[in-house]
């Protein structure tokens, strides 16, 4: 497509054009080109709107309708010509719609960038959180299978990364996809509030002409209609809403990430990683690096970046639309397209992986993982537990010492006896963490019902949401 003559939608205020300075500081196009169809898709629904109610003839609607549709096609396949004075999208389909139909001119009409563009952020927000919803239930399915194939396989759990107590290995698997539920269900809740059109509310007062917002909020879609023309402008707390979101997830991946890097290690042996999901070293030939957990474990700082850089940008505005609020789609895209590849390469690294249970057991068998264990014995005898601490705590202490092993030690006490040290025994303790939401096998088998019919009863709120390529 042709380009245009080179005017700015305000020409007429201004004897000059803008210099080269304020255009390449002003200009949004390089970015907020991503959202060309839905601007398309905002537009087909004011110009429908406005033939509803009369300030368009059908034949206008009809035309220019036509030529957003010949604008969509030619930016989709690359061939439509974009000029200098475009300095968002919204003024390139405006240009490019003129050009081809003159009825276009009336395209505007009621209606300014500021509902505009807000209106466009919301549809693509909406859509883009579905994506991300998503992929996390598919990152979720594929930790379930690991968790559902490691049977009564178990590791240390860990406080302060010291071993405290061993668990299933499914136990620790499914806390890393319960709090992706968490954070699926806070991309649809966000993603439900921001579901408002803003068309109708003009520049930021409404208008005088006989606009139906009501009628262009369904037509896109929308679940309701803005209540006060100057918030719906101003208001951009659903990106903000959407960047938290978006940053609590990469948390929740940088933490998995983060275990993964340890698992990895030799110290550690836990796992295998896949080739496929791995990269090597320039001049170490022996290494075998999980760049991808790394990565994902670096990206949450860029992600809680965006957020906190919105806020900053938006604490000091003042009613209604400032040009410092397009800097609410630069980091809104970005953590999106970060958190989409981010899920997509954990899932693929997690899938592969080979997990070292021997290698788990041995760790998660010491003597020293019960001890919790043989304070409970104690308190089942009468014991009161700080009692049962402190005595545990003292053959801990002599054990560590070198007087002897712990098990004879524990056999030898008259407190406690050779039924005790028989819970030192590998394996033992894992089993015994049987109460609700515990980590041994037996609690697993019941929490593993109620995560799959939670991930179910998610993945029935999915439909309407599947993913589209932006």
């Amino acid at each position: 497509m042709s380009g245009g003559d080179g005017q700015t939608l305000w020409h007429g205020r201004f004897a000059g054009g803008p210099t080269e300075a304020l255009q390449a500081l002003n200009d949004s196009l390089p970015f907020d080109q991503r959202m060309f169809r839905e601007d398309i898709e905002g537009s087909r629904a004011h110009v429908s709107m406005l033939g509803d109610v009369g300030l368009l003839t059908s034949d206008e609607v009809a035309s220019v309708i036509g030529a957003l549709d010949e604008v969509e096609t030619a930016i989709a396949n690359g061939t439509f010509a974009f000029v200098s004075s475009d300095e968002d999208i919204h003024t390139a389909v405006e240009r490019g719609v003129t050009e081809i139909a003159p009825a276009g001119a009336k395209m505007h009409t009621g209606r300014s960038r500021n509902d505009q563009v807000v209106t466009d952020l919301r549809l693509w927000t909406k859509a883009a959180l579905g994506d991300i919803a998503s992929l996390v239930l598919t990152f979720q399915r594929t930790l379930l299978v690991h968790a559902e194939a490691a049977g009564d396989a178990y590791l240390p759990g860990y406080t302060h990364l010291q071993q405290a107590q061993p668990v299933a290995l499914s136990h620790h698997l499914l806390a890393h996809a319960w709090a992706l539920s968490r954070d699926f269900d806070r991309l649809l809740a966000c993603r439900d509030r921001l579901d408002t059109s803003g068309l109708g509310a003009g520049a930021l007062a409404g208008s005088s002409l006989p606009l139906d917002p009501t009628n262009t909020a369904q037509r896109l879609g929308f679940a309701r209609v803005f209540d006060n023309s100057l918030d719906a402008v101003a208001d951009r707390d659903f990106v903000a809403e959407a960047l938290f979101c978006l940053a609590m997830t990469g948390v929740h991946l940088s933490r998995l990430g983060e275990e993964l890097i340890l698992w990895a290690t030799t110290e550690f042996g836990f796992i295998e990683l896949d080739d496929g999901f791995s990269t090597g070293s320039s001049m170490m030939p022996q290494k075998k690096n999980p760049d991808i957990a790394e990565l994902a474990r670096g990206k949450a700082g860029r992600l809680i970046g965006h957020l906190t850089s919105l806020l900053a940008t938006l604490k000091g505005l003042p009613l209604t639309y400032n040009k410092d609020m397009q800097e609410d789609k630069e980091g809104l895209f970005d953590a999106v397209d970060t958190v989409r590849l981010t899920l997509l390469a954990l899932d693929g690294m997690v899938s592969t992986t080979a997990f070292r249970i021997d290698a788990m057991a041995q760790q998660a068998s010491s003597p020293y993982a019960a001890a919790t264990d043989l304070a409970e014995h104690l308190v089942v005898a009468g014991t009161p537990f700080r009692d049962a601490h402190a005595i545990v705590g003292e053959l801990v202490r002599r054990a560590l010492a070198g007087e002897a092993p712990l098990v004879d030690l524990v056999a030898a006490d008259q407190r406690l006896g050779p039924a005790a040290a028989d819970l030192l025994a590998p394996g033992v303790s894992a089993t015994r963490r049987t109460t609700h939401g515990g980590g041994s096998p037996a609690a697993v088998e019941a929490q593993l019902e109620r995560f799959k019919a939670q991930l179910g009863a998610d993945e029935a709120r999915l439909p309407g949401l599947l993913p589209t390529k932006r």
